[in-house]
């Protein structure tokens, strides 16, 4: 049986793909069996009129050992 954990992150990133992928490698740095992350939120940080970057809010699920 396997339990997992999870917790919030949030992260940036110029589209909201590198956002995400982002939080996903940023988890996987310190934390091992990363499974999931499911996007809460989506921001965009506006400058002058247009988008200068997007972030979201995730929850990264990973298995404990």
């Amino acid at each position: 049986m396997s339990i997992a954990k999870v917790i919030e992150v949030i992260a940036e990133g110029s589209t909201i793909e590198d956002a995400i992928q982002n939080a996903a490698l940023k988890a996987c740095e310190t934390i091992r069996h990363v499974k999931h992350v499911n996007v809460e939120n989506i921001q965009a940080l506006v400058e002058e009129g247009k988008i200068k970057t997007y972030r979201i809010n995730a929850k990264v699920t990973f298995v404990i050992e």
